[in-house]
């Protein structure tokens, strides 16, 4: 627990300059090399799929998805980046169909197209007009629920939510999770509107906590899965005490995304 706490305390304020005090690019480029990491975790340190050269493909491939939602690409040279792929996975699966299976190539194919373009959602909302708050809103999406859930569980947690794929997690930490975050992003919401001049909705940011305290869950307990299916503890050892950056930022792949939605078609603040 120690070590967890002091890794939190010099990387969390590290995350935070780069996403908000450094240029945009610096987000982009933090998410490329964390979308990368991602992919070797997934597929060499979690067992999906050992071979080198897949690897390689996937993680090129991840790259293109993060400069695609960085700066856009045209919709022919994307059709183009990802037939390639395509064409890569498959010849390797043909040249070493003895001990490459199809499981493989789907997680190669979940790895390199679905994960970064998950975790792409952080670039593309720090590349909105106010990114830096809108990205804020992730990171406490992500990470109140998790410590309301812990706090609940500890003094009320009674009952298993689901005791194979996550034994300490409890219904009544669950409960304390989404109260938790309503409330924060109840009061990130009256910050906006008093310390940054915002016009906000507040019905609509009760909403966005609500609806990321569950997606939250849903990439805590999903990527959780994979873990107890693969026999894994963590998906790797970069950051001591917390594990991969898979264990890290497993919600973020489900908030960021619903963050980015939300935003486009019920912004909870307006500039």
């Amino acid at each position: 627990m120690k070590t967890r706490i002091i890794v939190a305390a010099i990387g969390l304020p590290l995350l935070l300059l780069v996403v908000l005090a450094l240029p945009a690019v610096a987000t982009a480029i933090l998410v490329a090399l964390m979308c990368v990491l991602a992919v070797y975790e997934l597929l060499m340190g979690a067992g999906l799929c050992r071979n080198v050269r897949i690897f390689a493909f996937t993680a090129c491939m991840a790259l293109a998805n993060c400069a695609w939602s960085w700066m856009g690409m045209p919709r022919s040279l994307g059709m183009i980046v990802v037939f390639v792929f395509f064409c890569g996975l498959f010849g390797q699966m043909l040249a070493s169909h003895a001990t490459l299976d199809f499981k493989a190539i789907c997680a190669a194919v979940f790895a390199g197209l679905a994960l970064p373009y998950l975790l792409g959602a952080l670039i593309r909302l720090r590349s909105m007009d106010n990114g830096k708050f809108m990205i804020m809103t992730v990171f406490l999406l992500t990470m109140v629920p998790d410590s309301g859930a812990y706090f609940a569980g500890v003094f009320f947690g009674k009952h298993k939510l689901c005791p194979v794929i996550s034994p300490k997690k409890t219904i009544e930490g669950a409960i304390g999770g989404v109260i938790s975050t309503v409330i924060f992003m109840l009061l990130y919401t009256l910050l906006l509107e008093r310390s940054f001049a915002f016009q906000v909705n507040y019905l609509y940011g009760a909403l966005y906590g609500l609806l990321g305290a569950g997606a939250s869950m849903l990439g805590d307990l999903s990527f959780s899965v994979i873990k107890r299916q693969t026999g894994i503890k963590d998906y790797g050892s970069l950051l001591p005490g917390h594990g991969g950056i898979l264990d890290r930022f497993d919600s973020t792949t489900v908030v960021a995304p619903m963050v980015e939605l939300l935003l486009l078609t019920v912004p909870f603040v307006v500039k």
